[in-house]
């Protein structure tokens, strides 16, 4: 990641509610490998065992699982790297409000889209699959993470190109939708369900600032309002162009000369 005048790798610090994080994603993950199948058939959400079965804690569990090392790999990293600077300036408890509020209510978006499109008319196959993984709450971290920096570049490896934070999300689904091929295997509607619910919580709750670190301070807290008010400037920016200066000449002219008739 790019600072202002300086290249980083990584936050500059781990909290101690990041390693929490990730010990427990680790030590759940190893109970996976010595647990019979029937362990994550329970705990995965299955969206016709949850509404046709009663089976309501798997939206709370389901994301504490994973489907195998690099699944479990890419999410901790995605969390260290961007849910570090986040936990840092909103303190733990706000941060393990929000994490939890985003891969809880993915799980329950997940569980419920299909009979919504069900109801709908739609043919639908998906009753009986099982979703598993933490991306639900990762996709919410980054989320919050590029609204907080929206301006902050992002610098990949491969491939070598860097961007601003604010296009991490669209970023990230375009390259999962890419990568999951014909079979398909990520849970899009769950990545999009944690984006979703980060969405309403950050406008409902807002950000702010719960550090005393000069880099804390330098962060603006924002609810709703604010945040509507920034997109709308980084809308306008976008449409501005430079004006000629033979043409800012001119305008004070023709005025003139039009107040003449």
């Amino acid at each position: 990641m790019y600072g202002r005048q300086s290249f980083r790798f990584g936050p500059p610090e781990t909290p101690e509610i990041i390693k929490q994080l990730m010990i427990a994603n680790a030590v759940v993950f190893g109970l996976q490998l010595i647990s019979p199948p029937s362990f994550s058939d329970l705990a995965a959400v299955r969206p016709s065992a949850v509404w046709g079965e009663g089976y309501f804690w798997q939206p709370f569990t389901y994301m504490w699982l994973h489907g195998g090392f690099m699944h479990i790999a890419m999410n901790c990293f995605a969390l260290w790297m961007f849910g570090s600077e986040l936990a840092m300036v909103w303190g733990k408890e706000r941060f393990l409000r929000f994490y939890l509020m985003c891969g809880i209510g993915s799980g329950f978006v997940i569980a419920t889209w299909p009979f919504v499109l069900l109801f709908a008319g739609v043919d639908v196959d998906g009753l009986d699959t099982h979703t598993l993984g933490a991306s639900g709450a990762i996709y919410g971290v980054v989320l919050g993470y590029s609204l907080m920096w929206p301006d902050r570049r992002i610098a990949l490896i491969f491939p070598p190109i860097s961007f601003r934070a604010i296009w991490l999300i669209p970023g990230l689904l375009v390259m999962t939708i890419a990568m999951s091929g014909p079979e398909g295997g990520i849970s899009h509607i769950g990545h999009l369900g944690g984006v979703l619910v980060g969405w309403l919580y950050l406008r409902q709750n807002g950000l702010t600032s719960g550090s005393d670190s000069s880099q804390a301070s330098r962060t603006v807290g924002f609810k709703s309002n604010v945040l509507q008010r920034r997109l709308r400037r980084w809308r306008m920016r976008k449409k501005l162009r430079a004006v000629p200066p033979e043409k800012t000449e001119q305008r004070p002219k023709d005025r003139d000369h039009k107040g003449l008739h």
